[in-house]
């Protein structure tokens, strides 16, 4: 089996290569130049605004499934730069359905969308199904959620095997310090090392999100290429939320000084959803996935990983 990783530069891309590698698949993966994948594959400088790059390398590739990583990936960030979280998100997408479609070879792509898209819901609506109405409420899910519905358009108009995936907040070793679990132990790395006073900096503490370690997501994302059902749209995460609170309580609990915590502004969000939580039913009835990987597990291993750089 061949596989393409598109945007493999990124955090979740690393993983991705050595969870394919360790079942036999033929690994490509492309990257940007500014970018280095230190990884078993064979690598292809690709810029996703360019589409007749996009259909040159499919055509010189012909994997038997495309994994679309390639996004700017933070709420954040997308608040400060809606207009580049767009081009990336929409555009970009758009160019790879579009050398989908204009291939040689019928290929399977694997869509990577967020849990973000579900936006504003009622509490009583989690856990949330796929066929919940997208409501989305920051720049980067209206994105995401744009990409999908373009995806599903491709399936059924062009006949092409596309899988849609609404992937809930993951984390673990070398992920961004810009994503919650990364930034508290960061912070906590840089207090033990006498970098900064004993006081972490900190957003909306009482928000809820689904928390799933990385390597249990690309899983997901293997099994989905192998036996997902085209067409469908598939909740990947554990299926639990658990406040922030609860993660910095966690984290603060594995440091070795003592720690209080300060909330500042600028960590604030302009919209924050209270609590966003999946059912996962689909992917675990076709394919048998399900998290494995404890959220303790999880933010010990990102400590580690900071004291260590």
């Amino acid at each position: 089996m061949k596989a393409l990783i598109i945007g493999a530069g990124g955090f979740v891309g690393g993983y991705l290569i050595r969870e394919l590698n360790n079942y036999g698949y033929e690994v490509h993966a492309t990257h940007l130049p500014s970018e280095t994948i230190k990884d078993n594959c064979c690598r292809h400088v690709l810029d996703i605004m360019k589409k007749d790059d996009i259909i040159k390398l499919f055509n010189e590739v012909r994997p038997d499934i495309i994994y679309h990583l390639a996004a700017q990936s933070s709420v954040a960030l997308s608040w400060k730069k809606p207009q580049l979280t767009a081009e990336i998100n929409i555009i970009g997408s758009i160019n790879v359905l579009e050398a989908l479609r204009e291939a040689e070879k019928d290929m399977r792509l694997i869509l990577i969308g967020s849990g973000e898209e579900y936006g504003f819901i009622n509490e009583n609506a989690c856990p949330i199904k796929e066929s919940e109405n997208l409501n989305p409420s920051n720049i980067y899910a209206v994105s995401k959620a744009c990409a999908g519905m373009i995806g599903k358009i491709y399936h059924r108009a062009y006949n092409k095997d596309i899988i849609i995936v609404r992937a809930f907040n993951h984390s673990g070793a070398g992920q961004a310090e810009m994503f919650v679990i990364s930034d508290f132990c960061k912070q906590i790395a840089e207090i033990e090392k006498g970098l900064k006073p004993p006081e972490i900096s900190t957003g909306n503490l009482s928000a809820k999100r689904d928390f799933t370690d990385v390597h249990d997501i690309v899983r997901a994302y293997r099994l989905l290429g192998e036996k997902g059902i085209s067409g469908k749209i598939y909740n990947v995460g554990r299926g639990k939320a658990v406040s922030i609170e609860y993660i910095l309580n966690t984290a603060i609990s594995l440091s070795e000084v003592k720690i209080t915590h300060v909330t500042d502004p600028e960590r604030l969000r302009a919209s924050d959803i209270p609590v966003i939580e999946p059912d996962v039913s689909e992917i675990f009835r076709d394919t048998g996935w399900k998290a494995e990987i404890s959220i303790e597990k999880t933010i010990s291993d990102t400590l580690e990983y900071w004291r260590k750089k």
